[in-house]
């Protein structure tokens, strides 16, 4: 595709993948596209229509698409993604962030009182969640937990890309170190793997060949594992009038208001996100 225009390769592009996307997917994957290849924003992206595309970019190209005919998300090809207004880099060792995942932050955000609160967020992935609140909240405090060392270094590149400075350490929510357990925080905020094997076929290609199985999936026998720990955890760990937030199954959303109210919590409220799905769940510590 050497010496070709923008209009060109649009249209290549489509042609080429079709059958594996829809037509409102590819435009916005031409977006992401030229936005990282040649820094170009959406206006730009009309006018500029006969740049002519160099030969080495067209390679990159060429690349890319064959890429996306494996079902590889866009945003590991690219290595990077917008999440609450702020750019994270990502890669197979960590989810890709949620338009749900925002909210959930939106939401901490506005329920919150006080900048300079005490944060926890456990299970951080690409620290998405971490970082947004710290750049939102620059007079909190934010520790952040994950299993995965890889995750780990992912967050704290994150970390120093968009100026939030967060403590990450690597910790086994399901079996932290005892050291750990005399802190104390304001907030806990998890997105704990919640899918169930059997929802499985409801999930993309996308996701179930390319993203990180161990962040996503739990037992179809034990689906609440990782929040009934948490609840646990939250109940050592918070100060008192403390609370907790969780990203949640949408199916399972009257069975978390259950568990969490079994621990001991109150006020617990189960929210829906913009597609009516109860996704998110936010309980006090009496």
């Amino acid at each position: 595709m050497s010496c070709t225009t923008i209009q060109t390769f649009s249209r290549g592009f489509k042609t080429e993948l079709q059958n594996y996307y829809e037509e409102q997917e590819l435009n916005q994957f031409i977006k992401l596209i030229f936005e990282d290849l040649l820094h170009l924003n959406s206006t730009q992206l009309l006018l500029a229509k006969d740049h002519e595309i160099s030969a080495e970019q067209s390679i990159k190209l060429a690349d890319l698409i064959e890429r996306l005919k494996q079902h590889e998300p866009i945003q590991y090809i690219l290595g990077h993604t917008e999440f609450y207004e702020l750019t994270f880099k990502v890669n197979p060792a960590t989810l890709i962030p949620r338009p749900e995942t925002e909210e959930l932050v939106h939401w901490i955000l506005n329920d919150n009182t006080c900048n300079k609160s005490s944060i926890l967020d456990i299970g951080t992935g690409s620290g998405c969640i971490a970082i947004a609140l710290k750049k939102n909240l620059p007079d909190a405090k934010v520790e952040a937990w994950d299993i995965s060392d890889k995750a780990i270094d992912t967050a704290t590149e994150n970390s120093k890309l968009n100026e939030a400075p967060v403590e990450f350490n690597l910790v086994d929510a399901l079996n932290p170190d005892d050291s750990l357990l005399n802190k104390k925080f304001d907030i806990i905020v998890s997105n704990p793997p919640y899918v169930r094997e059997l929802e499985k076929e409801l999930m993309e290609n996308n996701v179930l060949d390319h993203e990180p199985h161990t962040a996503l999936f739990v037992s179809n026998e034990d689906p609440l594992i990782f929040y009934r720990k948490i609840a646990e955890l939250g109940l050592k760990l918070l100060k008192p009038g403390g609370v907790i937030f969780f990203e949640i199954n949408e199916f399972l959303g009257e069975d978390m208001k259950k568990l969490m109210e079994l621990h001991g919590y109150s006020n617990v409220e189960v929210k829906k996100d913009l597609n009516n799905r109860e996704r998110m769940l936010r309980a006090a510590l009496k």
